[in-house]
């Protein structure tokens, strides 16, 4: 393994999978024509995309007007938050544990006079339900939440939420759902608006989706001519969207074996760590086992990542869209341990992981651990 990449970092994104990069080059090569023309050629390359429609909208248990492609989570999520309105309210609830792309146009909506708020979390990083059905009033517009947090992979209980805000009239929920998707199932019912990115399930980067219910007002955020939905303009892009397509037949075969296999490699990991009192888990039992958060106490999250990068692996200190700020937020949330938030790593795991590359790595970390006085 010492000249093997070890790759830990499945959260930031993934490889593509070969089966879908060689469905992406066959569109390329015979479907390159405009979906959108009139002639023969536009509407096989028409078919394409009206497929992957129907795969997805199936997957999700959706209407085929309730999918919108994006070119990712982030596009996504801002076209949810800014898009969707009611003049006479602009009150919107979330919680400390949201990506970069929730806060950037949470704080655009902010200097344009919205009341933005931020639900409590119990011990286990779940949202308090009782807090959040406190703080729901008559101004509230959007309740974002996200289905599981990008650093301790917290997964959050979106179902139940779902249900308590069906009891108020007028409240739109939004869930980032690109963590979750295809790791756990999970039921999108009684969620109004769902985020979704494409390259965190071995696709491409540049392609995404919004579903949104068709009883949310939305506004768009781009205007143009003809494409696939109202809300989105512009030229559809058939190869990426074929390629999703792909993915998600993908995505369908063997969740439960690749989440088994995904916990026993998180498990093998837990029990050899727990030797080290100078390590500790930030992860809690309410985190999917495709993430694992850790920290090393008293040294800076940097050092540690240049340590294992040297042994050619390669796990990320906090989200890849985060701040360069040494300190995880989300980690700071959950511990409430400015310590363990400066010295804390992600390890994110994949049913592409094997059992060699978490022994291997495990190697280095006692190698680690048996030089820790002399590392920052």
């Amino acid at each position: 393994m010492k000249n093997k990449i070890v790759y830990l970092d499945y959260s930031a994104t993934t490889k593509i999978d070969k089966s879908v990069l060689e469905y992406f080059n066959l569109i390329s090569e015979e479907f390159y024509a405009n979906p959108n023309s009139n002639h023969k050629l536009g509407s096989k390359s028409q078919e394409i995309i009206d497929d992957t429609i129907d795969n997805i909208t199936s997957f999700f248990n959706i209407k085929k007007s309730e999918l919108i492609f994006t070119s990712g989570a982030t596009e996504s999520n801002n076209m949810a938050l800014k898009g969707v309105y009611n003049n006479d309210k602009k009150h919107i609830i979330t919680t400390m544990l949201e990506h970069s792309s929730i806060y950037g146009p949470l704080g655009y909506l902010q200097k344009e006079g919205y009341k933005i708020e931020f639900v409590s979390l119990k011990k286990d990083g779940t949202v308090d339900l009782n807090k959040l059905k406190n703080m729901i009033t008559d101004e509230t517009l959007l309740v974002s939440i996200v289905a599981v947090d990008s650093e301790l992979g917290i997964r959050q209980p979106i179902e139940e939420i779902g249900k308590l805000l069906k009891n108020y009239d007028g409240i739109y929920f939004h869930s980032d759902i690109t963590q979750c998707l295809g790791k756990d199932q999970i039921d999108i019912s009684n969620v109004d608006l769902a985020s979704f990115s494409g390259h965190k399930l071995y696709c491409f980067k540049g392609i995404g989706g919004l579903i949104k219910k068709e009883h949310v007002k939305m506004i768009p955020l781009i205007h143009g001519g003809k494409s696939i939905s109202e809300y989105r303009s512009g030229t559809p892009q058939t190869e990426l969207i074929g390629a999703l397509n792909e993915t998600f037949n993908q995505l369908k075969k063997d969740i439960l074996e690749k989440k088994k296999h995904i916990k026993n490699l998180n498990d093998i990991i837990r029990s050899h760590i727990k030797k080290y009192n100078a390590i500790k888990i930030n992860s809690t039992n309410k985190s999917i086992p495709h993430i694992l958060n850790i920290s090393f106490l008293n040294k800076n999250s940097n050092s540690i990542q240049e340590y294992f990068e040297k042994h050619n692996i390669f796990v990320s200190t906090k989200t890849a869209c985060a701040s360069k700020s040494d300190l995880s937020k989300s980690v700071l949330i959950v511990t409430n341990d400015e310590d363990r938030a400066f010295s804390s790593i992600r390890i994110s795991l994949s049913y592409k992981t094997t059992k060699k590359e978490v022994v291997y790595f495990l190697k280095i970390l006692d190698k680690l651990m048996g030089e820790y006085d002399e590392i920052d």
